[in-house]
């Protein structure tokens, strides 16, 4: 299975809306670069991401939380690649008012944000595929 993972930290910069909560479309974002890591990984190519099925906002994310990005490949087609996103919390900011810049390592990862998608290499520009278990290929075309 082709997998990838970033590590980031939200900042103030981040923030969307008031209390230092960061819109989803942010956390959507990162996955994005993920699904973009994958198809090198798996293709040599970017690629291009065609739709998601599934989003799920499961808990916010605010300025100064560490979030961990995953995505791994989960079914290949000739030319599309499904996927699969998940996005954690591992540290949180303290939301100390005399302290902002206090945060708490998480002892769990904190799931907030899940997806999944499809996004397309064109055959012409595939190098070096790298096909999953014949068990879970196809049913994207």
């Amino acid at each position: 299975m082709v997998s990838a993972m970033l590590r980031i930290r939200i900042s103030e910069a981040d923030v969307h809306y008031g209390g230092g909560l960061v819109d989803g479309a942010h956390v959507v974002k990162y996955f994005g670069d993920v699904a973009t890591e994958l198809l090198i990984r798996h293709d040599g190519d970017e690629g291009l991401f065609a739709a998601y099925d599934l989003i799920e906002f499961a808990g916010p994310v605010y300025a100064g939380d560490y979030l961990e990005i995953r995505g791994w490949i989960d079914r290949v087609g000739k030319t599309s690649r499904h996927m699969q996103f998940e996005a954690f919390k591992v540290i949180a900011n303290a939301g100390i008012e005399s302290h902002p810049s206090a945060c708490n390592v998480l002892s769990e990862p904190v799931l907030v944000t899940r997806a999944s998608g499809t996004c397309v290499v064109p055959l012409h520009l595939q190098r070096g595929r790298q096909d999953l278990d014949s068990d879970q290929t196809g049913g994207v075309e």
